[in-house]
């Protein structure tokens, strides 16, 4: 069986070498500005629901689900629904995403933005502040523990918070005090496999003063209703949403269901 994984991973460092013949590193530098912050582990704290609602238009184990899906449509409504955040996969091959998804809602949109992809390099970072992001995904399956650090000082340099992704036991020395949100991840990257049920046997193993997010698997208000009374404060709801005609409905109804 191959491992999707080291599948993605592979073409990612094979795309940005490509982008940075394109565009450098110093450009960024070059045409740096401060935006506006959105603190997503100050909204998860805050909200009632914690619904992080994703857009995607694709994934390695479904395929498309919504490949013609408008990022400005479906991501307003998303806020209209009532949002706590919203997570954009910006990965093309694999997940029919870019960041120009992002960088066209930004200002559209009142709520933190977390750039969901492989990150690996710095400049992928840079990409996200560019762009508008107010927190970028970091995979402990990835990274290494000490590149996972040196990303997440260079997203905190950048003014963005950092959601650490682990899905095994082994995975929880990656996390640091900086560390802004921890998301345990039901899905195995390797395999695709999805079990719910890895959030609650994590959940005993994390730290209790960390901001702590449920990702994948997430199908109705009963799962988001027990994983909070364990100890989550943020549900991360993707293919579930993306796969219905219209996503932002579907939110406002899984919203209205758990009030």
């Amino acid at each position: 069986m191959k491992d999707i994984l080291k599948e993605i991973v592979a073409h990612k460092r094979i795309e940005l070498k490509e982008q940075k013949a394109v565009v450098s590193e110093n450009y960024f530098n070059e045409n740096y500005k401060e935006n506006v912050h959105h603190s997503m582990k100050e909204a998860l704290i805050a909200s009632n629901t914690g619904i992080i609602s994703e857009f995607k238009r694709k994934s390695p184990s479904k395929g498309w689900i919504f490949q013609n899906a408008n990022p400005i449509k479906i991501i307003s409504s998303y806020e209209n629904a009532g949002t706590t955040a919203v997570s954009v996969l910006t990965d093309q091959m694999y997940f029919g995403g870019s960041l120009k998804d992002i960088h066209t809602v930004r200002d559209k949109i009142n709520i933190p933005i977390l750039r969901k992809d492989f990150i690996i390099d710095e400049y992928q970072l840079y990409q996200a502040q560019f762009v508008g992001a107010d927190a970028v995904l970091l995979i402990a399956a990835c990274l290494t523990k000490e590149e996972c650090i040196k990303l997440t000082d260079k997203a905190h340099e950048l003014d963005m918070e950092v959601l650490l992704e682990v899905h095994a036991e082994h995975e929880l020395e990656y996390i640091q005090d900086d560390t802004d949100m921890v998301g345990v991840n039901n899905r195995n990257l390797g395999t695709f496999d999805t079990l719910i049920e890895n959030s609650f046997k994590l959940i005993e193993l994390l730290p209790k003063d960390k901001v702590l997010v449920s990702e994948s698997g997430i199908l109705n208000t009963e799962t988001v209703l027990k994983l909070r009374k364990v100890g989550f404060k943020g549900f991360l709801i993707g293919g579930y949403l993306m796969g219905t005609s219209d996503p932002g409905t579907e939110l406002q109804n899984f919203i209205n269901k758990l009030k």
